[in-house]
């Protein structure tokens, strides 16, 4: 099938970015700043990412919205460093079927972010992040790769479990308080729900969150309003060291004004000039039912 690909430089709300557009997506990925993908669906559709620059700040670090890198650091992933600010312009290179967006080096941990988009088919595209050690000393982490998604009423979260051999599990980290006092909602939260096969999220505008530890990679949303599912997926490495031992994770801002899809890495070490890389691959698919986890697990074979 012709995916009718265009790559082009444009700007997006005041901001110079560049876009990805086929028959079946639009993905458009600011360069001014970052990076920062802020615009995810449909050619002709909505923006399924919440993007809302300057609305949310914590110092010189701007939320923004969109889909980031984040580094993790050994032990607490959320530490200080983690909201170092990306306020500076990024590097871009253009090929026939990927970008390739790098930010600037940062100035104290002298480590480099950006990703590399590629189109694989006309709904489907791979995000390969990355973080390459500038310095001339040793630095340690791993790569957390979070996508601000805007959910509706009817909107479901879905994690598949397991990996369907006959000693079969999965993790979950519950919070009850985190950061200074966000969340409070509590462990027994009515939100998050397990299945036999999977766990689901019904977003109801109480901040929260939880980590899980799913075999499979995968974290997809669906919107029946829309009749679509937008699904992402990373590979588990069954003998990394995790952030508390999850690669996955779900957070739900206050009064439902975003909900994060979020897969992390293992930490490793790396050597000056040394690059840690983290490949996400998302679907964008139509489905007026939401997705069994069989289904969602075929999306990605």
């Amino acid at each position: 099938m012709k995916s009718g690909l265009t790559i082009k430089r444009i700007n997006f709300e005041g901001l110079e970015a560049i876009e990805l557009r086929t028959t079946a997506l639009r993905l458009v990925a600011i360069t001014a700043r970052g990076p920062r993908v802020a615009f995810f669906g449909r050619p002709d559709g909505d923006n399924l990412l919440y993007w809302a620059p300057g609305k949310h700040r914590r110092g010189k670090w701007d939320l923004l919205g969109g889909h980031r890198l984040w580094a993790t650091r050994p032990g607490a992933d959320e530490a200080e460093e983690t909201y170092a600010a990306d306020n500076q312009p990024c590097e871009v290179e253009t090929h026939a079927r990927s970008i390739t967006l790098t930010g600037a080096i940062d100035p104290v941990q002298r480590i480099q972010r950006g990703f590399k988009i590629t189109l694989l088919e006309s709904d489907c595209i791979a995000i390969d992040h990355f973080v390459r050690n500038e310095s001339e000393m040793l630095w340690s982490g791993g790569l957390w790769a979070l996508t601000c998604t805007v959910p509706t009423k009817e909107t479901r979260y879905l994690v598949p479990l397991g990996d369907g051999s006959s000693w079969d599990s999965a993790t979950m980290v519950g919070f009850r308080t985190w950061g200074g006092g966000h969340g409070g909602v509590g462990f027994d939260d009515p939100q998050f729900q397990f299945t036999q096969d999977a766990f689901v999220l019904h977003p109801a505008g109480r901040e929260n969150k939880r980590m899980i530890r799913a075999d499979a990679g995968i974290i997809a949303l669906h919107d029946p309003a829309q009749r679509l599912v937008f699904a992402k997926q990373v590979d588990y490495q069954a003998a990394g060291n995790y952030p508390m031992g999850t690669n996955i994770a779900l957070y739900v801002g206050p009064a439902n004004f975003m909900v994060e899809m979020e897969t992390m890495g293992p930490v490793v070490t790396l050597k000056p000039g040394q690059v840690l890389a983290h490949r996400e691959t998302w679907v964008l698919t139509t489905a007026k039912a939401a997705p069994t986890s069989e289904k969602l697990r075929g999306l990605f074979v």
